[in-house]
């Protein structure tokens, strides 16, 4: 709902409990019909058979819900103020009903007189009218006059009518604030508390969708980031050192690029670089010595060199087309600009070059032909002072040419005078119009002839001004507002309102009569003109030059010449002794420069970091060269064999390196050299382990990217990605897939869904695995009881659902010995087939058989109503009934699948589940007629 329209609703909610008069009833009545077009309110109606609009309106008409939802907000003043207007009412009534003449009548007379004497005759005529009306009634009371009393006994009347109109607007004050109070404290949660007190059982178990679930459907978007406790811990740890290696590890998957990332845009200068498999050392520090210069390049707001494939003739004429392009725009405003200021300036220009010009040529003469003397004089030897003076200044100057403070006096002259300079330049031209003796005649006969028109041109200038200071305020503002996945900046919206603006007010000036006859004065122009060359002069001073390239910014420019680009040099020499008879020699030298090798690079990185963050610790920022997916190089001994040799670039004063590794890696960390000593003790200074995340930080991760994830589904994706964050988001954004999929908003129908689907998956997966293996005629049977499962799961079907769930149970509650037989192929292949498995075959088999049994868990836990209640008593049971206990299976079956299933039996004793197969809880009612096997 859009701001505009809330705020709408809201001043028509005022609106009609003002004209309710104070009935409770009607405020009441509206305020739960406007509870019930809540938001999150709507989204549950009509959900579950039963919650409708019209059943909830019902049950808050009854005399319990009504009590129950008035009794939060007391209605004292409210009540109050209807007494004390019942009251004014009964006596106006009586006063009324006693006046012999008609009291609305004689006071819409006397109230239409004195208006009519104020508009035409003013104050004094409306205080003499008074004063004689006092006489009138003054002497109808002396000499007992009956219209006296009839008189007074209609003011008596129209004076309570006047109290009751004042009553009355208290009573719709207290009705709009109960009102106010009443939605908010009083049927706003009560009907909230109704509706999923009608939704039944486990009413967080309604997923309901929204279109602005923008943080689940980009994963990487910013802004979305919850402080955790590693990011915590690797703060504390830059914190408390001044540079170092720290190391991030953790499994793949729980955010160590996310919690890199945020590092370097918190630091001062960061440079993050990824390590894929493919890089060797040199080229992955070549790679990292670019981006260093030309990060430090843009932060220092220098373009970075630009290395394109053209001909130095492609090269120049993109040049001089950039520099077409920036003549032709300037030129657009420069020659507009000029011809129009010269065309304003001409006819004042000319009159003061007729008026001053002779007195300035003969003032120019003057002075020259006096220098011209002194110089002769000083020439011919007639003052020897003179010529001493021009000595000595010779001399000094000569001797200047070497300091500094001369034109370093100059340009601070220029710089600090020329700003008062031009204000005082300014605001002399503009204080000449009050020293104008002809433009105070104008303005004074204006205000004698046309007073009226001229306060008119005021009000409507200082208006339409004060309109256009507002809409340059709003266009200064950085104020943003959402609308819907749009951000409306202010300053977008208002920049054209505001030009607009400006440009009314001064068409507006220049069309106005009286304004026009001011701005005729022939030497206004004179004035503007200094005007603008006074504001032009002051910002002159402000000016300066481009500073020079800072000498670090020369120094990347200079390195990333040397690493991306072959510097040839040919010189040619040809001698002769003439034309027609020549004899000479033409020698032609080549010079390249040699691309730097490993050391050589490491010792300029080296050199260029160490200036780098010299220079930012004077400044207090923090450097951070962060390394990612170092743990994609695939095993330990590979990424070990890395950091060997990029051991060389660390340790670099005043910066942090920050290198994500896989966990073997931070494990040969953690042993200290127990056994023995490897690469990690040397190269890192501390390590930091990304674990996956709790449930209480996935409910916050999810909390935030999506409003509507309830705390049901976020225990569900939880436990499946096993709080590793990447599997956390895609499994919310699949719970919604599937509900779009489903037409489903009950957790019972969108568990059973998504559970099967990723047992689907990764039963292919294993039967790929599988299929690597050697096989014989007894033990085929297991690759066709992986095909039955397989298709069961790929495409479900009511019909089918009793066996696909007792062949899951069968396979998922194996362990050893004789394998399950299946209920498709009704085949026992026997203890001889299992002896023949190879013992690759026999570990896929249990790591299927444990993640089956994972995964028919969760179906008995999601999948069956009621789950808020099972929670509460599963929890009874101790820790293994917390639903952490779920993820804490899910990332055991990642390590070995004979650790993992003791701890799913567990957590099924916690949950009074069966420990051996059952499928018959699980089975839905199988439908009459199957809408696919229909016939």
């Amino acid at each position: 709902m859009s701001p505009l329209r809330d705020w709408l609703d809201a001043w028509e909610a005022k609106a009609e409990d003002f004209v309710s008069g104070g009935d409770k009833a009607k405020i009441y009545r509206r305020c739960v019909r406007a509870s019930l077009a809540e938001p999150k309110t709507v989204r549950l109606l009509g959900k579950r058979e039963g919650v409708t609009r019209d059943a909830v309106l019902k049950r808050m008409r009854t005399t319990r819900y009504h009590r129950y939802a008035t009794i939060q907000c007391p209605s004292t003043a409210l009540d109050e103020a209807v007494v004390k207007l019942d009251e004014v009412r009964g006596k106006h009534e009586r006063a009324a009903r006693e006046t012999p003449w008609n009291w609305r009548v004689v006071s819409s007379l006397i109230a239409l007189g004195a208006t009519a004497v104020l508009f035409f005759g003013g104050l004094l005529a409306l205080g003499v009218a008074s004063l004689a009306a006092a006489a009138v009634m003054f002497t109808l009371f002396w000499r007992g006059k009956p219209a006296w009393s009839n008189l007074m006994q209609c003011l008596v009347a129209a004076g309570l009518g006047i109290s009751w109109l004042v009553q009355r607007y208290e009573v719709g004050q207290r009705a709009v604030g109960w009102g106010e109070d009443l939605q908010k404290g009083g049927t706003g949660p009560v009907v909230a508390q109704l509706v999923r007190h009608m939704l039944g059982e486990d009413p967080d178990s309604l997923f309901i969708p929204d279109n602005y679930d923008w943080g689940l459907r980009a994963p990487r978007a910013p802004g979305f980031v919850v402080e955790n406790g590693a990011r915590r811990q690797l703060e504390s740890k830059l914190a408390h050192i001044e540079d170092g290696t720290i190391a991030v590890c953790g499994p793949r998957g729980a955010g160590k690029t996310t919690l890199l990332d945020e590092c370097v845009k918190k630091a001062g200068f960061g440079v993050i670089a990824q390590a894929p498999a493919t890089y060797t050392p040199h080229d992955f520090l070549l790679s990292l010595s670019v981006q260093l210069c030309e990060k430090y390049m843009r932060d220092q707001r220098y373009d970075a060199p630009r290395f394109a494939r053209l001909s130095p003739v492609g090269r120049l004429l993109r040049g001089v087309r950039l520099q077409a392009k920036r003549l032709g725009r300037w030129s657009s405003f420069a020659v507009p600009a000029a011809a129009l200021l010269v065309l304003g300036l001409s006819a004042s220009v000319r009159s003061l070059y007729a008026q001053y010009a002779t007195s300035v040529a003969d003032f120019a003469r003057t002075n020259a032909e006096s220098t011209r003397s002194y110089a002769v004089e000083i020439w011919q030897g007639h003052t020897v002072v003179a010529s001493v003076t021009a000595i000595i200044a010779g001399i000094a100057w000569w001797q200047a040419r070497h300091a500094a403070w001369l034109p370093r006096l100059v340009g601070r002259l220029a710089m600090h005078g020329s700003r008062p300079l031009g204000l005082l330049l300014a605001w002399l031209s503009l204080g000449t119009v009050f020293l104008d003796e002809q433009i105070r005649k104008q303005a004074q006969h204006l205000y004698l002839t046309q007073q009226e028109a001229l306060i008119k041109t005021v009000a409507v200038t200082a208006v339409l001004m004060f309109v256009w200071w507002l809409l340059r305020i709003a266009r200064d503002s950085d104020t943003e507002f959402p609308l819907g996945r749009w951000h409306i900046s202010l300053e977008k919206l208002f920049r054209p309102a505001a030009a607009a603006g400006g440009t009314f007010l001064l068409l507006y000036l220049i069309d106005n009569p009286q304004v026009r006859s001011l701005l005729s004065d022939t030497e206004n122009p004179l004035r503007l003109a200094g005007i603008v060359a006074g504001v032009l002069l002051s910002k002159a001073g402000g000016w300066s030059p481009r500073p020079e390239e800072p000498e670090l910014v020369t120094q990347c420019r200079n390195h990333l010449y040397r690493l991306q680009t072959i510097q040839q040099s040919t010189n040619g020499l040809t001698t002769g002794a003439s034309q027609l008879l020549s004899l000479g020699s033409n020698h032609s030298t080549t010079v390249s420069t040699v691309p730097p090798n490993y050391p050589e690079l490491v010792q300029e990185f080296r050199n260029l970091l160490r200036s780098i963050a010299f220079e930012k610790a004077e400044q207090g920022k923090t450097v951070v060269i962060a390394i990612d997916e170092v743990d994609r190089l695939g095993s330990d001994t590979q990424a070990l064999a890395f950091l060997s040799e990029i051991k060389a670039i660390l340790g670099v004063p005043y910066v942090y390196y920050l290198i994500s590794v896989a966990e073997d890696v931070g494990a040969a960390f953690v042993r200290r050299g127990l056994p023995h000593r490897d690469v990690t003790d040397s190269s890192l200074d501390d390590i930091v382990h990304v674990q996956p995340s709790t449930l209480k930080e996935s409910r916050a991760i999810l909390a935030k990217r999506s409003q509507n994830m309830k705390d049901p589904y976020i225990i569900l994706a939880h436990a499946l990605s096993g709080g590793i964050l990447r599997d956390l988001l895609r499994y919310g954004l699949q719970i919604r897939e599937i509900q779009e999929k489903t037409q489903s908003h009950e957790l019972t129908h969108i568990s059973r869904h998504l559970v099967l689907e990723e047992l689907a998956e990764t039963f292919a997966g294993f039967r790929t695995l599988l299929s690597k293996q050697q096989w014989t005629h007894n033990t085929s049977d297991v690759l066709a009881s992986f095909r039955t499962l397989c298709g069961y799961h790929r495409d479900p079907c009511p019909c089918t659902e009793a066996e696909m769930l007792h062949t899951l149970d069968e396979f998922a509650f194996y362990t050893d010995g004789t394998w399950p037989n299946t209920a498709a192929a009704g085949d026992q292949p026997g203890a001889a087939a299992d002896l023949e498995l190879t013992s690759d075959a026999r570990q896929l088999i249990d790591e299927a058989s444990a993640y089956a049994y994972f995964s028919l868990t969760l179906l008995d836990i999601f999948s069956i109503e009621g789950l808020e209640r099972r929670t509460q008593l599963a929890a009874e049971h101790g820790p293994d009934g917390d639903p952490e206990r779920l993820a804490d299976a899910r990332q055991e079956l990642g390590i070995s699948p004979y650790s993992a299933r003791p701890l799913i039996e567990s957590i099924r004793k916690a949950w009074s589940l069966p420990l051996g197969p059952t499928a018959s809880s699980r089975v839905r009612p199988t439908l009459v007629n199957c809408p696919r096997h229909t016939g």
